[in-house]
């Protein structure tokens, strides 16, 4: 199994670029806290690659910004290739099947946590059910009953 899932924050803008035949695509990098301080408290973080491709790429291009907290899950793909100098590069990145947003829309916009939101006011109690079979009375089943205690309103 090649399973990856990530929250962190995005360290630049995304740029939706397209191949030669005009599939997009998106490499971006995903900044992922540790989980534990170092020696001198502070808090460490993993620098990953990331890559879309289609649909994925434009919903990340078109709603992420650099600092955006997402959350992706992918597989882990490595290739290589050679640059310039002919020189063979070795690139680990993370294919993304799909991303989400992990910031509140408050956070999103300004990065500070959100308030909690107001619990809207008791409304008037809802109006009472009328008092119905709950099966036709040719079926002979069921039975209205109603003795005021609260239970179902009928006898099987």
């Amino acid at each position: 199994m090649n399973k990856v899932i990530l929250i962190g924050r995005l360290t630049k803008d995304p740029e939706v670029r397209n191949t030669s035949n005009q599939t997009a695509f998106c490499n971006f990098t995903v900044a992922c806290d540790r989980r534990f301080k170092d020696n001198n408290g502070q808090r460490q973080a993993d620098f990953i690659n990331c890559v879309a491709w289609r649909q994925t790429a434009s919903f990340i291009g078109s709603y992420f910004r650099k600092g955006s907290k997402i959350a992706v899950v992918g597989s882990l793909q490595t290739r290589t290739y050679d640059d310039n100098q002919g020189q063979k590069r070795y690139v680990t990145e993370v294919v993304v099947e799909e991303a989400e947003f992990a910031d509140s829309a408050n956070g999103a916009r300004d990065n500070a946590p959100s308030a909690p939101s107001p619990v809207p006011a008791p409304s008037a109690p809802a109006p009472e059910a009328p008092k119905t079979p709950i099966a036709t009375a040719d079926t002979g089943i069921y039975e209205e009953k109603d003795d005021g205690d609260g239970d179902l309103p009928f006898d099987i």
